[in-house]
């Protein structure tokens, strides 16, 4: 294991890191390890992750976009984490901590025939 980290020419640390890690049989938890400490860096620096889901790639334009009214709207900078999902049909799902939005196509579609079934 070593001897790999060593060809990806990472630091002492991230090395024993990660052997600790493997010592403890605790490889399975390494991503999400990683992800909370990407999440407390992008805290100290005062950026907030806003998590994107579409139905196609978005295109830069749309990226700068979406990120300059996230900070409007948060009031600090926003890093965008970009997914697609065609099953959304068109629209986008925007989640930054514990708020979302939701403006789907699919997620309309589901809050109409719900509606239709309480008419009839």
């Amino acid at each position: 294991m070593t001897a790999v980290l060593e060809k990806l020419g990472v630091s002492d640390l991230v090395r024993r890191f990660v052997g600790t890690v493997a010592q403890n049989r605790r490889l399975f938890a390494l991503a999400d390890m990683i992800e909370g400490f990407g999440r407390l860096v992008a805290a100290e620096r005062g950026e907030v992750v806003a998590k994107v889901v579409s139905a196609k790639k978005l295109t830069v334009k749309q990226t700068e976009a979406l990120s300059k009214t996230l900070k409007a709207s948060i009031g600090s900078d926003v890093s965008i984490e970009a997914e697609v999902d065609e099953g959304l049909i068109g629209g986008l799902v925007v989640k930054v901590g514990s708020r979302m939005v939701d403006t789907s196509i699919r997620t309309k579609l589901q809050n109409l025939k719900f509606a239709m079934k309480g008419v009839g």
